[in-house]
């Protein structure tokens, strides 16, 4: 199997030729080996590949779901699987490994994909970039130099470059989304609690945060949503699951959903009119093929959330890297931080807990808000970012004497449309639906009621028809190497 032939399927193309013995998972594992080493000299999504799941993989330690053999990357962050290396793109922790199973690995094996690598994170998921010091900067695959995104920058990368259909990602603020939309990819943040977080979390950032998948087909998409969706011994709840599998709402979208749009902007930052005009023409379109489409003014002050969340996100950040330290014998400091982390971590250290509990109230005083409008609409049409992919520097975390409720503001402004959801506990998902002037991707965000994420399925897929972007290959792709 050749380069071009590979980067043409989804994940599920790819298993279907495994199933039908067309190729073998070791064959794919190679395959995707050649294409790291085609192109990620460049992109810089991939900072480690496991040997022994390529040439040496032994093929019966693979699982029986429905992506059996499909090559795979894991994000750097988490520590998901027990004896592999996890730095989370940090000096601190570099060369640390994990010393556990979590559930989502777990269910990663059960689904058959074949882990084969690490992708690249900013520092411990911070910034909306994925630029570190340990392993550099993620470019998108459109453009080098032009941000990847974060913090699943690596991830969105891999896919949208051919390295691998699916990729793991996680999103406390935006981190499958952004990435998603400024690598032309399509990313969705699950709703809050629908995929498992243990074993020695009950829920990830407090709540806010999600595990799932980067990729660029929606059927990869609800697939895998269903193989991950599945409830783990000792989950604190259970979230509702609609009454037929999530892969069966792709031919099902019901047509008296209330739509509304907006593109105003949420934060002090002017959304890019030609982002801001594909918004309007997807609404437009959506209103052709019969759905009730009304504009509308979305309920969130931006600037209030970033005050709020640099007391929430980093509340005992300074105990977790304190941690980290003693483990590998290292000291703090700007030889093992980045200036905006290491100033974060001295936040954290004299963080009045009242402004901890104060960021609660705001929590919850905004998802009322937030719950009150979608009361009224089913779901909300939006940009995934109010602009397209800068260039790397400007969100970084290699930035110097900066107070870190000014970053907190400052970088969030391009990405202001993502938080809303996690805040809400409620699906969103960013669809790779135009193309900016400048040869950048323009990502649009459908985002809806929590639970129910096969909505969104239904509407994505929909608009994967009308609007299809399948056959878009950016210039730093492997067919192209």
């Amino acid at each position: 199997m050749n380069l071009k032939e590979y980067a043409s399927y989804d994940g599920l193309g790819l298993a279907d030729l495994v199933t039908r013995n067309e190729v073998s998972p070791t064959e794919l594992a190679q395959t995707a080996q050649d294409a790291v080493d085609a192109i990620d000299g460049r992109v810089k999504a991939v900072v480690e590949v496991y040997d022994d799941r390529i040439s040496k993989l032994d093929e019966t330690t693979l699982g029986d779901g429905p992506f059996r053999g499909v090559p795979f990357l894991i994000k750097d962050v988490g520590g998901h699987e027990k004896g592999r290396k996890i730095e989370f793109g940090s000096r601190l922790c570099e060369g640390m490994v994990a010393e556990f199973d979590t559930n989502l690995i777990k269910l990663l094996r059960a689904a058959g994909v074949n882990v084969l690598g690490r992708s690249n994170a900013p520092e411990y998921s911070i910034a909306a970039s994925a630029e570190n010091l340990l392993y550099g900067n993620t470019s998108t695959p459109w453009q080098e130099g032009y941000s990847a995104g974060g913090s699943s920058g690596g991830a969105a990368a891999a896919v949208a470059a051919g390295i691998v259909p699916l990729a793991h990602g996680s999103d406390i603020g935006g981190s499958i989304r952004i990435p998603a939309a400024w690598c032309g990819g399509v990313g969705l943040k699950p709703s809050r609690g629908l995929i498992s977080a243990g074993p020695v979390l009950d829920e990830a950032g407090f709540g806010l945060a999600m595990n799932f998948v980067q990729s660029k087909t929606i059927r990869d998409t609800a697939t895998m949503l269903d193989c991950l969706s599945a409830p783990q011994s000792g989950d604190p709840f259970i979230v509702q699951r609609p009454p037929e599998p999530y892969a069966h709402y792709l031919k099902s979208s019901p047509k008296d959903l209330r739509i509304a749009w907006t593109a105003d902007p949420l934060a002090n930052m002017p959304v890019d009119p030609e982002v801001s005009s594909t918004t309007k023409a997807v609404a437009l379109q959506l209103e052709e093929l019969g759905y009730d489409i009304e504009e509308a003014k979305f309920p969130f002050d931006h600037e209030a959330a970033s005050h709020a969340m640099a007391h929430f996100w980093f509340f005992g950040f300074h105990k977790r890297l304190d941690g980290y330290a003693r483990k590998m014998n290292r000291k703090i400091g700007p030889d093992t931080l980045e200036p905006v982390v290491l100033a974060i971590y001295e936040l954290a250290r004299t963080m009045d807990p009242y402004k901890f509990l104060d960021s609660m109230d705001w929590l919850n005083n905004s998802r009322r808000e937030i719950g009150g409008f979608f009361s009224k609409y089913d779901v909300l049409l939006s940009p995934s970012t109010a602009v397209p992919p800068p260039v790397h520097g400007p969100y970084g975390l290699n930035l110097p004497d900066f107070d870190p409720l000014d970053y907190m503001i400052h970088g969030d402004k391009p990405i202001q449309y993502s938080f809303p959801f996690n805040v809400a506990g409620a699906p969103a998902i960013s669809l790779p639906l135009a193309m900016h002037s400048t040869g950048l991707p323009i990502g649009i965000q459908l985002a809806g009621r929590p639970a129910e994420d096969h909505v969104l399925i239904g509407l994505a897929s929909v608009l994967e028809e009308a609007m299809p972007w399948i056959d878009r290959v950016p210039p730093l792709h492997v067919s192209n190497a």
